[in-house]
């Protein structure tokens, strides 16, 4: 398997997998890094170009110049893109992620073969859009530690926090490495982006699986509905039980969906 590391103008990434082989790009989530698919780039890789990278100003990555945006960091996944010729590409984002790439192809539609989306918000409640901006002027008042305990609490199950303390703390020691500033202010893109991907324009044309857990409350399986209904014939596929980070937590049930998908979506584009 070819694998590469670099960086390019400030992102640091991964890429693996065959020369010439279609090409996926793996967008991962707010106050995490590149390692949230640990679990996914090798078996991925068998049968793809697969991109991870650390958005701007998380992990490696240096941070973004002034305040970021969701075309902020759909540039930054543009010029990667373009740098490592990799177009078009099976872009597949989790949570912030599936925002960027929703943006990425609104944006940079040419560029994109594909999009998986992955437990990500969609129109809020009145009720919930108060809680997740009030979630993010506490990390501007105390920092990415700011109710960490009641994060992981909506991200994992209690019986995976119970039995995997490793994997938690490991998750809890990248969202505090985070800057302070610049990660308060990506919480206001997660809660305000939303906005700008509500009934899309330009619409979302291309081929697209939208997924989510039972159990998440942050991106809830009536938000990746609402996503599903306004992307021409999306896939919509709900993972029972787990919440925000089933993907972590359970990687066995997402991968075969993913595998599946962009199988699909290499015979379309090939």
């Amino acid at each position: 398997m070819d694998v590469h590391s670099g960086e390019f103008e400030g992102t640091v990434f991964d890429l693996r997998g065959p020369q010439g082989a279609p090409a996926v790009a793996l967008i991962h989530g707010l106050g995490l890094t590149r390692e949230t698919w640990a679990s996914y780039v090798e078996p991925l890789a068998r049968n793809h170009r697969v991109l991870s990278y650390d958005l701007a100003g998380h992990g490696e990555s240096v941070p973004p110049v002034g305040s970021p945006s969701l075309a902020t960091y759909s540039d930054q996944l543009c010029g990667l893109v373009e740098h490592l010729e990799l177009a078009p590409v099976a872009a597949v984002g989790f949570s912030l992620g599936g925002m960027i790439n929703r943006r990425f192809a609104m944006d940079h539609g040419n560029k994109v073969s594909s999009l998986v989306i992955l437990n990500s918000p969609h129109e809020r409640s009145p009720e919930a859009q108060v809680a997740v901006e009030q979630r993010a002027r506490d990390s501007a008042a105390a920092g990415p530690s700011a109710n960490l305990e009641e994060t992981l609490r909506r991200w994992f199950t209690p019986a995976f926090l119970k039995s995997n303390p490793e994997v938690v703390e490991k998750i809890a020691q990248w969202v505090t490495a985070n800057e302070a500033k610049v990660y308060a202010e990506c919480r206001y893109v997660l809660a305000n982006g939303v906005v700008e991907l509500v009934r899309p324009q330009p619409p979302i044309t291309h081929r697209t699986l939208v997924m989510t857990c039972e159990n998440d409350t942050g991106s809830t399986p009536a938000m990746a509905a609402a996503i599903a209904s306004e992307i021409e014939d999306a896939e919509l596929e709900i993972v029972a039980e787990l919440q925000h980070l089933g993907l972590i937590e359970r990687p066995d049930l997402f991968l075969p969906s993913l595998q599946r998908f962009l199988r699909g979506s290499s015979l379309e584009t090939g």
